[in-house]
C-alpha cells in the first residue's frame, strides 16, 4: 500500500494535472476516505454530530452552530479553505434525501487528513473557502420523512421563511454571499434518462430566476460547471445523466438563491442497479464536489458553451418500473388477456426509521413498450396467474406434504400461516393470515402474488414485485 502511495505522489505531484488523471486516481483511493460508521440511507443527526466536531481540530476548518431546527437539532455549519472563492453547500433539506450528506462526511475525511493527495488540498483550501450545512433538516432526517418537523416542505420555504430551517439557509446565503452554491437532492429511484431505459443515477439542475428561464452571468456559470461535472461522470456513468426541467418555481431555495446571486447547482441522486443503499451514488457525490473544487478553483468551467448543458444532457423522464413482465397472458375475471405488468415498490420504515421493508404494488398495465425496468422478464407464451389460497385436506395435514408444484400450477400460491410448523418442507408458496386472506387482483395499485406457468410447466413466481424462476 505505501508503494502504491508513493506512486501515486509521483505521478500527481506535477504542476499541471490532467484532471482526468487525478479523478480517477481519488476514485481508486476513495475506500480510504469513506466513512465508515454510515453505511445505509437512514443514518441521524446523532451519527453525523461527532463527524462535524472532529473537523474543527484542524487548522483549516471551523465549526459553527447557525441555530436549531423546529424540534431543538443543532444545525451546524462547517468551514474549510480560506480562498477567495467562496462555496455554499447544504444537504438534506429533505430528510429522507440523505446521499450527499454521507458523500460531505467522505468529503471531510479526505480533506482531514494528510496523504499524496497533499496538492489537491492546498490547491483547494488556498483558492476557496467552502461553507457547507450538513442536514439542514435534522427533523425530518429522524423520521426519514421529506418535511420538517411542522410538516413544511422547506424548499417552498425561501420566501416565507416559516420554517426555522428556512431561515437559517437564508441568513447563511446572505451573510456570506457565496459565489456559487451546491443543493444536494435525492429523486426517485425510478427516475429515467429520457426514453433511453437508462436510471437517471445523476440529474443537474441550473435553476431559472424567472419566468423566461433567463441566462444571466449568474446562470450561466452554473451551466458551465455543470458541463464540466457531467464530463467527469460520463466516465463512470455512461448515459445516466439527465437535468431537470427548469420550469421557474418562484418558492423555491435554488431559483431563489440563483436569483439572490449565487450560481446554483442542483444535484439529485437518483437510482442505480444494484444500489438501493446509494453507496455508489455517494462515491460519485464524492468525485463530483471535488471536480467542482477543482475547476472552481482553475476557472477552466468558464471556457465551456453553455450549449452543451441544453443539447448533451438528456432531460429527466419517468420511463422506469422495478419489474417488469412483458406479453403474458393473464387471466382475468373476463377472459385472458395478453398485457405487461409494471412492478413498483413503497418503502414502509419501521417505528424508530431505521430500518425498511419494501411493499410492491403494480404501477402500470398493458402495454409498456416505451418503460423500462430494474428487471425484465419475456412471458410472451406464458400463462399469468392471480395466487389463491389452499387449505390443504386431511390426508395432507396428517402426512405433513403437499405436492407444492401441482398446486402452483392450479393456481394455489398462498397457505395458511397457522399450518407452517406442520409443512417444514414448503419452500415456494407462500405463509398468509387465512382470516386476513384476500385475493389481490391483477389492478393498479394491487399487490397481487402471480404464477407463471409456461407450456403446462411450473416457471416461476412473482413474491412482492420479485422474480423467481422455479427449475
Amino acid at each position: 500500500m505505501k508503494l502504491v502511495k508513493i506512486v501515486i505522489l509521483l505521478l500527481i505531484a506535477s504542476t499541471a494535472i490532467p484532471a482526468q488523471s487525478w479523478h480517477q486516481m481519488l476514485s481508486g483511493a476513495y475506500d480510504d476516505y469513506r466513512e465508515s460508521t454510515i453505511t445505509d440511507r437512514r443514518f441521524k443527526h446523532r451519527d453525523i454530530e461527532p463527524l462535524i466536531a472532529k473537523t474543527a481540530t484542524h487548522p483549516e476548518f471551523m465549526v459553527k452552530t447557525l441555530g436549531t431546527s423546529v424540534q431543538g437539532r443543532p444545525i451546524y455549519l462547517v468551514r474549510a479553505g480560506h480562498g477567495p472563492h467562496t462555496v455554499l453547500m447544504w444537504s438534506q433539506m429533505h430528510g429522507n434525501e440523505s446521499t450527499a450528506t454521507m458523500a460531505l462526511m467522505d468529503l471531510f475525511n479526505f480533506l482531514l487528513v494528510d496523504d499524496a493527495f497533499n496538492n489537491i488540498r492546498k490547491t483547494i483550501f488556498d483558492n476557496l473557502t467552502i461553507y457547507m450545512i450538513p442536514m439542514l433538516n435534522p427533523d425530518g432526517a429522524e423520521q426519514f420523512t421529506r418535511r420538517n418537523a411542522y410538516d413544511i416542505d422547506i424548499n417552498r420555504d425561501a420566501l416565507r421563511l416559516s420554517s426555522p430551517e428556512a431561515r437559517i439557509l437564508k441568513g447563511a446565503r446572505d451573510s456570506l454571499q457565496p459565489e456559487y452554491g451546491f443543493n444536494l437532492h435525492d429523486q426517485n429511484r425510478y427516475t429515467s434518462v429520457g426514453i433511453s431505459g437508462k436510471t437517471a443515477t445523476i440529474s443537474f439542475l441550473a435553476p431559472a430566476f424567472d419566468w423566461d428561464k433567463s441566462v444571466n452571468d449568474v446562470r450561466r456559470r452554473s451551466l458551465q460547471l455543470i458541463v464540466t461535472l457531467n464530463n467527469m461522470l460520463q466516465q463512470y456513468l455512461p448515459g445516466q445523466v439527465a437535468k431537470y426541467d427548469d420550469t421557474f418555481e418562484p418558492r423555491a431555495f435554488g431559483d431563489n438563491i440563483q436569483k439572490w446571486g449565487t450560481s446554483t447547482i442542483l444535484i439529485e441522486c437518483g437510482g442505480q442497479p444494484g444500489d438501493l443503499e446509494k453507496q455508489l451514488i455517494r462515491k460519485m457525490n464524492f468525485l463530483l464536489f471535488l471536480t467542482a473544487f477543482e475547476s472552481i478553483s482553475s476557472g477552466n468551467h468558464l471556457k465551456n458553451n453553455t450549449d452543451d448543458y441544453f443539447r448533451k444532457i438528456p432531460e429527466n423522464a419517468h420511463y422506469l418500473h422495478e419489474l417488469i413482465i412483458r406479453n403474458g397472458t393473464c387471466e382475468t375475471p373476463y377472459g385472458p388477456v395478453i398485457l405487461d405488468i409494471g412492478f413498483a415498490m413503497n418503502e414502509r420504515d419501521n417505528a424508530e426509521a431505521t430500518r425498511f421493508s419494501q411493499s410492491a404494488y403494480i404501477s402500470d398495465l398493458g402495454d409498456l413498450s416505451t418503460y423500462s425496468a430494474y428487471e425484465e422478464l419475456n412471458a410472451a407464451g406464458y400463462t399469468i396467474l392471480s395466487g389463491l389460497l389452499y387449505i390443504p385436506n386431511a390426508q395432507e395435514l396428517k402426512s405433513h406434504r403437499i405436492d407444492e408444484r401441482e398446486l402452483l400450477k392450479q393456481g394455489y400460491l398462498w397457505l395458511p400461516l397457522s399450518l407452517k410448523s406442520e409443512f417444514p418442507e414448503v419452500r415456494t408458496m407462500q405463509w398468509t393470515s387465512a382470516d386476513a386472506f384476500k385475493p389481490a387482483t391483477i389492478s393498479l395499485g394491487q399487490n397481487p402474488g402471480l404464477i407463471l406457468i409456461h407450456g403446462g410447466v411450473l416457471a416461476g413466481t412473482v413474491i412482492n414485485g420479485t422474480w423467481a424462476k422455479i427449475e
